[in-house]
């Protein structure tokens, strides 16, 4: 068994405490190899935790002499003569990071992921392990694992372990509730007015929405660990029976605006559970900690679970139709914001979510495997769904992965994916494929084609922006300076401006809050005096007659709709038309 100790003696300095102790074979290999992982599952991109490492020291157990230890990556050491020794390995972890996948110490609580401070000895990480926590008295535990003893957390393996977020605080609010037959656990950390009837009969509903659509659940139970916050924030990060939140502001959470993003990300991570913690990419079967993972099948793994974490809102009745067509609004208007998706693939997105897919990136460059994934998602299920009359659809393509590899825990690959959906669909599907997954040909057409289906249309509407809809820019405002953060390939502003132009005049009136007044008076052209790179440049801006930029789409039930549309709608959505 591995064991681990985490404590800590003064939370001001946000320092914790970490000791791993181990015992080492006579036979064992040398030098006994130490990695701290390198990212974490559920953010595909190396995260370099071991910045937040201070101070490692090395010792035999037995008689607390210091061994000789030798670094040889950012984030693997190396101990030669750990042979036949029982060793301790101690080192400070800065924890001050307060999102779904850091850690944070302050007097009030100790947060952690343990992915993000664990080492784990190569070649040993199938072995139990163990992890002691010194905490105050009164302090409650909040974790996926269960406790050997009070505050001592057992894990099967260091996967297991590195997948258990915990939170421990004498203010952890807890509740729970049964679906399924199976208890689900709602932690909450902060000073938030949740009204639990409300909130327990609505997890409640979903949760055995998503238990229903797979006939069964991987894990033996399930925890919500919630960090609500008293300022704005939104993450959430899938374990291996429980997830992350981090939201605020905590005294809002119950408005319309708060709560629907507490639904939205609840049962988004609950799906999780199944759709890439249990039904995992072969490339990741085992995770490995210390290198990137590359897949091409993150279109799957977060596309289609953006997908059902609103559309299974709906179809639980947790939300009316019209307030999951707002959230597919805000879906498409995510993807529709740029050219992006006229450039890069939602397979290749997948791979280069390793590069750079969490940040904005230069322009036009790439296209979200959340966004378009969940687009390329709907287009499929009701493709599924039209092809069959209704009897089949993305559901059993989801089932079919589950049964075939979450339960077997066996990867699946592209291949497996594709073949299922052809077995599903009764029929190939390459055109699909060839044009949303591994194409760039645009969305807006077939998603109009297959909603008509169910009653319902793609709605297409000239973006208001003066800015944008007429000449093709997207500005900021930065320290009171309108910058101009976008620009629509083709378009008049692409023959004018450049990304970073601080705009300061239209023709020769100030800028000031102003821009789409001054840009709306039907003038051909305008005079725009920008500071570019620092200096003064005046550039002509003239409009394209006849042409918008940015289009604003959006989806809505049509105005009449045929009896087979109604049903399709029912079925589909479980609401009446």
């Amino acid at each position: 068994m591995v064991q681990y100790r985490v404590s800590y003696e003064n939370p001001l300095t946000f320092y914790l405490q970490v000791e791993m102790t181990l015992a080492v074979p006579a036979g064992g290999p040398a030098p006994l190899a130490l990695q701290l992982p390198a990212w974490r599952p559920g953010r595909y991109e190396l995260q370099n935790f071991a910045q937040k490492i201070q101070k490692v020291e090395i010792s035999d157990a037995a008689t607390g002499h210091a061994l000789p230890y030798r670094k040889t990556t950012k984030d693997r050491w190396e101990v030669a003569n750990a042979a036949g020794k029982e060793l301790k390995i101690k080192y400070n972890f800065y924890a001050h990071q307060m999102d779904a996948g850091g850690s944070w110490l302050d007097e009030t609580q100790l947060y952690l992921n343990p992915v993000q401070c664990l080492m784990y000895a190569e070649g040993r990480e199938l072995e139990e392990c163990e992890l002691a926590l010194a905490l105050p008295e009164g302090w409650q535990l909040a974790c996926g694992l269960p406790q050997g003893a009070p505050n001592v957390l057992q894990a099967q393996n260091f996967d297991q372990l590195a997948d258990a977020p915990l939170i421990a605080s004498p203010t952890l609010v807890h509740q729970q509730y049964e679906a399924g037959g199976l208890p689900f656990h709602v932690w909450v950390q902060g000073e938030a007015p949740l009204h639990w009837p409300r909130v327990l009969a609505d997890f409640k509903a979903f949760s055995e929405e998503q238990l229903q659509l797979f006939r069964g659940f991987p894990v033996a139970d399930y925890h919500f660990l919630n960090q609500l916050l008293p300022y704005k924030h939104y993450h959430g990060v899938e374990h291996h029976n429980s997830t992350v939140i981090t939201l605020g502001p905590a005294e809002l959470v119950m408005t319309e605006a708060l709560y629907k993003e507490f639904l939205g990300v609840s049962c988004h991570e609950l799906f999780h559970t199944w759709n890439i913690k249990s039904i995992r990419p072969a490339e990741m079967q085992p995770y490995d900690y210390a290198r990137e993972n590359y897949f091409r099948t993150c279109f799957i793994a977060e596309g289609i679970t953006t997908y059902y974490g609103e559309y299974l809102l709906a179809r639980s009745r947790v939300r009316t139709p019209a307030q999951y067509f707002e959230e597919l609004g805000a879906v498409l208007h995510k993807h529709f914001a740029d050219a992006g998706p006229n450039n890069l693939s939602l397979a290749d997105a997948s791979v280069d979510l390793w590069l750079d897919g969490y940040r904005p990136g230069v322009p036009d460059r790439k296209v979200s495997v959340y966004h378009k994934g969940a687009l390329a998602a709907l287009l499929l299920d009701l493709t599924l769904r039209q092809l069959s009359g209704h009897a089949r659809s993305l559901d059993d393509v989801m089932r079919r992965l589950y049964t075939e590899f979450g339960q077997t825990g066996i990867g699946y690959t592209e291949a497996d994916y594709i073949r299922i959906v052809e077995e599903v669909a009764g029929r190939k599907m390459g055109a699909y494929f060839d044009k949303f997954i591994y194409g760039m040909e645009p969305l807006a057409p077939p998603l109009d084609k297959v909603l008509h289906t169910v009653g319902c249309q793609l709605l297409v509407a000239e973006n208001g922006s003066a800015s944008e809809g007429r000449f093709g820019f997207r500005t900021v405002g930065r320290n009171e300076r309108t910058e101009v953060s976008g620009i629509w390939p083709g378009s008049p502003a692409a023959a004018a401006l450049t990304v970073d132009d601080e705009i300061v005049a239209v023709n020769g009136r100030r800028v000031d809050l102003n821009l789409q007044t001054l840009l709306s008076t039907g003038a051909p052209s305008y005079e725009i005096s920008v500071f570019r790179q620092h200096r003064l440049v005046t550039v002509t801006l003239a409009a394209a007659e006849g042409i918008s930029y940015g289009p604003r789409y959006s989806v809505a039930k049509l105005a009449e709709a045929d009896t087979a549309q109604r049903e399709g709608f029912a079925k589909w959505l479980g609401w009446e038309f």
